[in-house]
């Protein structure tokens, strides 16, 4: 069983980290990438931004469209990001954590549709959203990486995401490119739901 999915949880200092880690990637990359960022509601032009860092193809999810291999899909400003098994669905449920997207909303929806074929990713950031979510995903088999603290321009939210999930792979933004590379060619392990 091959992982499929790859959720990126990112907010305060966000952009550069992003930037560093779609970088990271070849072309080819082979899993699908949803990266779920904190931002404003007049934030129209990130996709613009990140696809200057990648040769993989961005674009912000559409309700219903589907979740292809070697695509990255931003989640929309002032919309929780859903993940059903291969495709989008996006909602207008209340903020949580002051954020809508929500991390947490979209990790725990990737972890009930995708299992052990998904991998967490927490980043930079300053609040918690996205420990709840990261435990999750492992919880229900997947892959849990979180950006080293100390590299991070905001620790708050890498360090939420190592309490709650302890057993996180830790590593640089460029450890974490190079990780996603080798576990896209390694099998996922399915593990027992809790």
């Amino acid at each position: 069983m091959a992982r499929e999915i790859v959720m990126v949880g990112v907010s305060a200092g966000g952009l550069d980290a992003v930037c560093t880690l779609l970088g990271g990637l070849p072309g080819d990359f082979r899993m699908a990438i949803v990266v779920v960022q904190h931002r404003s509601k007049d934030s129209d032009a990130l996709c613009e931004v990140l696809q200057d860092c990648t040769p993989l193809a961005i674009q912000e999810v559409t309700d219903k469209a589907s979740a292809e291999p070697g695509n990255v899909y931003l989640a929309p400003p002032d919309y929780h990001t859903l993940l059903e098994p291969g495709y989008f669905s996006l909602s207008t449920d209340a903020p949580e954590m002051y954020s809508r997207p929500s991390i947490d909303v979209a990790f725990e929806s990737a972890a009930d549709a995708y299992g052990a074929r998904a991998v967490g990713v927490v980043l930079t950031g300053a609040n918690h959203d996205g420990a709840r979510g990261l435990r999750r995903i492992v919880d229900r088999g997947g892959t849990a990486l979180v950006q080293d603290p100390g590299t991070a321009e905001v620790k708050v939210m890498p360090a939420a995401a190592l309490r709650a999930v302890p057993e996180a792979e830790v590593l640089t933004l460029e450890g974490i490119a190079a990780r996603l590379l080798t576990l896209q060619s390694s099998p996922a392990r399915p593990r027992e739901k809790r």
